[in-house]
């Protein structure tokens, strides 16, 4: 299969992408690469250490009203202002997303919707579930967003049923040339990217997918510069993480013949996902959610030398419930430095609904600052 060349330029600060040719991607699945190593215990303490965020600030965004459910946080930066995109269900109808901005990470302002149901025939008529791609993942980095072919992107869980996630689920691509303003981003052609019913589909992903993330790999260490990290399953109550490739956003390839984690091996019963993927120094790290091989839904993470072979975190969860607002789930995050904090945003489960809440890694809640 041919190779897409790429050109890569640095502009006002962050990288930007830029197509010279492309070839159509070919349903393969991509061999992964040979382990190297695991990550050393004494690494792995060192990333708890410098992630964990044991003050829980509280709940930051939720629904309109108490038929309303806001979950899955993704943040990004730009024009010196943070904007979050949320998905948002009604009346259990489907997900839909939405975008809401802030100036301190703390008090947001919804403004609009960006990706709705289009109650149609079509594959992702009925679920619309967004989260934002090619963000800066370094994790003293800038939180901006990359541009590929002068677009700017996202990725989302699409599906033809009404309902609550209801299955099958696919994951389709989006874009737009202004990621803060509220306007409908525009859909591939070439959607679903990647489904259950396809040809490579591997067991674990056979009858939906989930949430995904998108990271630039700027060095095309996988010999692909973009790599997305999904959850999906075969069984319900039984999620793990995958990986595909691409070069160009559009064509996507499966890589690795199973599953980068896989939690509750023995009974079948364990779930791992909505991953986010940062790095710190030469450690990338991925954040991601549990549930069912313990009791409730938490966060914790897992590290890896090279976004392949992952160490996952066997020491005390990021975020797990603990408050009225998450007693029964505190899941699914997305962690943030910025000016010496650690933010960690969570759907938050209990007596206020389907929320989003947020913990640091200071007592922000009761310092004189805020």
């Amino acid at each position: 299969m041919k190779r897409i060349f790429v050109v890569c330029a640095v502009l006002l600060g962050f990288a930007r992408v830029q197509v010279v040719s492309a070839s159509p991607a070919v349903r393969e699945i991509i061999p992964a690469i040979p382990s190297t190593r695991t990550v050393e215990t004494n690494v792995m303490q060192q990333i708890y250490e410098a992630v964990k965020t044991p003050y829980k600030y509280g709940v930051v965004l939720q629904g309109a009203g108490t038929n309303e459910f806001v979950d899955c946080p993704s943040l990004f930066r730009r024009d010196g202002h943070w904007y979050m995109m949320y998905v948002a269900i009604t009346n259990k109808v489907g997900y839909q997303t939405f975008l809401a901005k802030s100036d301190d990470l703390l008090h947001w302002q919804k403004l609009g919707k960006i990706l709705s149901l289009t109650a149609t025939n079509q594959w992702d008529a009925w679920q619309a579930d967004g989260g934002i791609a090619l963000v800066d993942y370094h994790w003293a980095g800038t939180h901006e967003l990359e541009k590929f072919d002068g677009k700017f992107w996202l990725t989302y869980i699409g599906g033809a049923k009404q309902g609550y996630e209801t299955d099958p689920l696919s994951l389709g691509v989006a874009w737009t040339k202004n990621p803060t303003k509220t306007k409908e981003w525009n859909r591939l052609k070439e959607n679903p990217v990647l489904g259950p019913k396809q040809p490579d589909a591997r067991e674990f992903e056979t009858k939906t997918l989930y949430k995904s993330q998108v990271i630039h790999d700027e060095t095309q260490s996988l010999g692909w510069p973009f790599v997305m990290f999904y959850n999906a399953k075969y069984k319900n109550g039984y999620e793990q993480i995958g990986m595909a490739v691409s070069s160009d956003m559009k064509n996507w390839s499966r890589y690795g013949t199973n599953s980068v984690i896989v939690n509750g091996e023995a009974k079948k019963n364990g779930i791992s996902g909505d991953p986010q993927i940062v790095k710190l120094g030469d450690v990338w790290t991925m954040f991601y959610f549990g549930a069912g091989w313990q009791p409730r839904a938490f966060d914790t993470f897992a590290c890896s030398y090279d976004l392949v072979h992952w160490t996952k975190w066997e020491g005390p969860h990021l975020v797990e419930p603990s408050e009225p607002y998450d007693k029964t789930y505190a899941h699914k995050p997305w962690v943030v430095k910025w000016n010496g904090v650690v933010y960690h945003f969570y759907c938050a489960v209990g007596a206020e609904g389907r929320v989003i809440a947020v913990a640091t890694s200071k007592d922000l809640k009761n310092s004189t600052a805020h």
